[in-house]
């Protein structure tokens, strides 16, 4: 169970173990190694949501510099870049608390490669271990404090300056989800 009793949301989505995220911004693209084999439940979540467009024109919300930037909050769609940065209620709530509408159950206790590395891709959550759902995280150089606490599901490939370059309220334009192999 997770808060407040709810179930948990277990994806239908078939990891195949070799996906990247492509993620446009309006900085630049950004290219992140899902880890299927050590987060499956993440990866699943992350790949339907982004074939689905739910990331799709939402903005990044929270910037602490040297430690992350993060982005996944569907309250920012319907937000100007300005209100974002702002931290001013939207049509749909304050940003960085929106989200799917469910919750995943946390992985961080059973990924081997659980480690928050510079560009690590991450899960979000509150309180309740099990309470992830789309907002996630870009690590601004090695955060291991976080290791025991939240689930990395990615490492970036191509696109690190990218990364350095976000600030609240730049545009996560579109996500989509790449085979390595194929």
């Amino acid at each position: 169970m997770g808060l407040f009793g709810e179930r948990l949301y277990r994806p239908e989505y078939n990891v195949a173990g070799d996906e990247v995220a492509v993620l446009h911004t309006s900085k630049g693209v950004i290219r992140v190694r899902l880890d299927g084999e050590g987060a499956p439940i993440h990866v699943a979540n992350f790949c339907e949501l982004a074939q689905s467009g739910f990331y799709d024109g939402t903005k990044f919300h929270r910037y602490v510099p040297g430690f992350v930037i993060q982005g996944g909050d569907p309250n920012t769609r319907e937000m100007s870049s300005a209100d974002v940065v702002a931290q001013r209620r939207g049509p749909k709530g304050m940003p960085g608390t929106g989200g799917p509408g469910y919750r995943i159950r946390e992985e961080f206790t059973t990924n081997p490669h659980n480690k928050h590395v510079d560009g690590a891709l991450a899960m979000a959550r509150s309180q309740d271990p099990n309470s992830a759902g789309s907002q996630f995280y870009f690590c601004l150089g090695p955060q291991h404090g976080l290791d025991s606490g939240y689930t990395v599901f990615g490492i970036t490939l191509e696109g690190l300056e990218v990364i350095r370059s976000l600030r609240a309220g730049d545009v996560l334009e579109s996500v989509s989800i790449v085979h390595m192999d194929r």
